[in-house]
């Protein structure tokens, strides 16, 4: 019979984490280690407050139940637990891992395998965004120059918090000195317009060759959405608007309804691994774009979400992927995962 133990943590932030929904200073997780007896496997289970469908008061209970019925069975229920994403993610991943073994990264540092990829055995990185957070507009240009000055070809500022000139303010300084061939910009509103001021804001952006912006008013309103994707002189991308969305049908009209350019997947919000693969699938036989990003997990959600975007969209990605949280704590797990430039890759050393 299977076992299951878990191991709740709470991760600190090295620096207030801004969103236009709050500021995060700390991070709950719950790590699941899951055991045959013989062999070992590790996930993370880590929904996100305020934003989670499954952000549950009593969350810990749930998931060990989730857990004893995966340990009785040996079977990870998927559609039961679409419900729960971040918990299906976590158990997913740690049966891989059981599965796939571990890496020998040298001095001792062992990496878990959930899909063997030239990415997981240290032959490839993969292109990642800098993220310049939240905050005040000297905070962030600060942070904003020393994501330029490490090299990003692509970097994601997070908007919505202060005065909107500002941070046209911020934009245009990026394009006083790069042009659009030369630093890839996303932003981020994380559903910070509202539907009377999106159009006019996008009108605004559009003269500084964003490449994307992502979620720009609040989830669940799909025809103000789908008139946004029609009209909006920037491309749109769908995060929040994702969430819940669990059965194929569904996502099918979701899609069908919003025509968005691209849609951005967070496996911990949006189904795990086989929900992420799945609407995947559907936005490509649409020709609608994606790329995978972190939920601010812990390395040990970090690496299973580097191999899960490897195996997706690789080999040789192309496409920027939002991976570059692996620093944001002071007490992360460790994990032989590095970042070189604008790219993360297994650390592997002889």
């Amino acid at each position: 019979m299977m076992r299951i133990t878990i191991d709740q943590r709470t991760l600190h932030f090295k620096q207030p984490a801004g969103t236009s929904r709050g500021v995060y200073t700390t991070r709950r997780s719950w790590l699941v280690t899951m055991s045959d007896g013989e062999h070992t496997g590790l996930g993370e289970c880590a929904p996100l407050p305020r934003l989670s469908c499954d952000d549950l008061p009593h969350y810990g209970q749930v998931l060990r139940e989730c857990c004893d019925e995966v340990a009785r069975t040996g079977v990870i229920p998927t559609r039961d637990l679409s419900r729960y994403p971040s918990m299906l993610f976590g158990l997913e991943t740690a049966m891989r891992h059981l599965q796939g073994g571990n890496i020998d990264c040298g001095h001792g540092r062992q990496l878990p395998v959930i899909y063997d990829t030239p990415f997981t055995r240290g032959e490839e990185g993969i292109p990642i965004n800098g993220l310049v957070w939240m905050g005040t507009h000297d905070e962030m240009l600060s942070r904003l120059e020393t994501k330029l000055k490490q090299g990003y070809g692509c970097v994601k500022l997070k908007i919505g918090a202060i005065d909107f000139e500002r941070e046209l303010d911020l934009i245009a300084h990026i394009r006083e000195r790069f042009t659009p061939e030369q630093v890839e910009l996303r932003v981020d509103a994380n559903g910070g317009f509202t539907p009377a001021c999106a159009l006019k804001r996008l009108e605004a952006l559009a003269p500084y060759g964003i490449h994307s912006i992502e979620q720009p008013v609040m989830a669940g309103q799909w025809q103000v959405m789908a008139r946004l994707c029609q009209d909006s002189p920037v491309p749109i991308a769908l995060d929040e608007e994702l969430i819940g969305v669990n059965t194929r049908e569904r996502k099918i009209e979701l899609l069908d309804t919003i025509k968005p350019r691209y849609i951005i997947l967070k496996p911990s919000l949006h189904g795990g691994i086989a929900g992420t693969q799945e609407w995947v699938r559907l936005a490509t036989e649409r020709g609608t774009g994606s790329w995978i990003t972190s939920a601010l997990e812990s390395n040990v959600g970090l690496n299973a979400i580097a191999q899960l975007a490897a195996h997706i969209y690789g080999p040789h990605i192309e496409m920027p992927q939002g991976l570059g949280t692996g620093l944001l704590y002071t007490d992360n797990i460790a994990m032989p995962l590095e970042i070189k430039g604008d790219r993360l890759w297994t650390s592997i050393h002889s």
